[in-house]
């Protein structure tokens, strides 16, 4: 947090430790794919209280395309990472 640490200082202090825990929680108590939070999205009156839109990453297209073609060429995508490069 923008704290420099001298020589015979601790690295965490309890505040940082505090703020790193309560991230934690935070992060523990959300749905993995939306990351919105459980108590509220699991909640029967949420049931129609959210809109989604669909939007399009360009990058991930040309990635999905090319893993794709891989693959019909006979592929094995274990292990296999994906480098992009923006050419414009």
């Amino acid at each position: 947090m923008g704290r420099v640490v001298v020589d015979g200082e601790p690295l965490w202090l309890e505040e940082d430790r505090a703020w790193a825990l309560a991230l934690l929680a935070v992060e523990a108590d959300c749905c993995p794919e939306c990351k919105q939070p459980w108590g509220e999205v699991t909640d029967s009156r949420s049931e129609e209280a959210y809109r989604a839109e669909l939007i399009r990453c360009h990058a991930c297209t040309t990635s999905a395309q090319a893993v794709r073609a891989y693959q019909e060429k006979g592929g094995q995508t274990e292990g296999l990472h994906v480098h992009l490069d923006r050419i414009t």
